[in-house]
């Protein structure tokens, strides 16, 4: 998918001139499986849009352990900037996993965007407000959920996501170890 199609998915422009205009802001960035988009603990001022490909979102403590906290599809918006940095430095590493095509625009002209353009503030809303929401759903399957239902809400929030992501990765993003999801995943075969 290109960036216009991408943008004119959305309710937020009226018309293709002010897509058009807005997709001339972005850059192509092209990345292959296993790179990282943003690295924890490490500067990052960028908005992405994955287009084509799959991506996590993860969280890594001292030791090197990590925990999924996002997995992505094209074509999508990443984590929005707000979201996953503090004073500029990315609270989660994201790394492709799969060769990806991404749009990136940095965030402080994004917001300069924002205040120029009505539509491309309601578009930015928009995403941001879709972001809090899967957030907090994902939130209170944890709190929730057992293991059998947390798997549940995934197939139904996330259909073909297993097909596109790793066992280990999809245990994580649950809260659940490997074994425990192959075991709901073999009495609900």
């Amino acid at each position: 998918m290109d960036l216009f199609t991408f943008l004119m998915r959305s309710q937020s422009f009226p018309n293709k001139t002010i897509a058009e205009e807005f997709a001339t802001h972005w850059t192509p960035v092209f990345v292959k499986k296993g790179a990282y988009i943003a690295r924890q603990s490490e500067p990052n001022v960028d908005e992405f849009i994955l287009l084509d490909g799959t991506a996590t979102s993860r969280i890594y403590d001292a030791e090197g352990r990590d925990i999924c906290v996002g997995l992505h599809r094209g074509a999508c918006v990443l984590t929005p900037n707000i979201a996953r940095t503090q004073t500029g430095i990315s609270s989660v590493a994201i790394e492709a996993t799969s060769d990806a095509v991404l749009m990136r625009i940095n965030s402080e002209t994004l917001t300069e965007l924002m205040i120029a353009s009505e539509p491309v503030r309601d578009w930015a809303n928009n995403i941001l407000r879709e972001e809090l929401a899967q957030k907090a759903g994902r939130e209170w399957c944890l709190a929730a959920l057992g293991g059998a239902e947390r798997l549940a809400w995934f197939r139904q929030r996330h259909p073909m996501y297993e097909t596109f992501f790793v066992h280990t990765l999809i245990a994580s993003y649950l809260g659940v170890t490997p074994v425990t999801l192959s075991r709901l995943r073999a009495r609900n075969a």
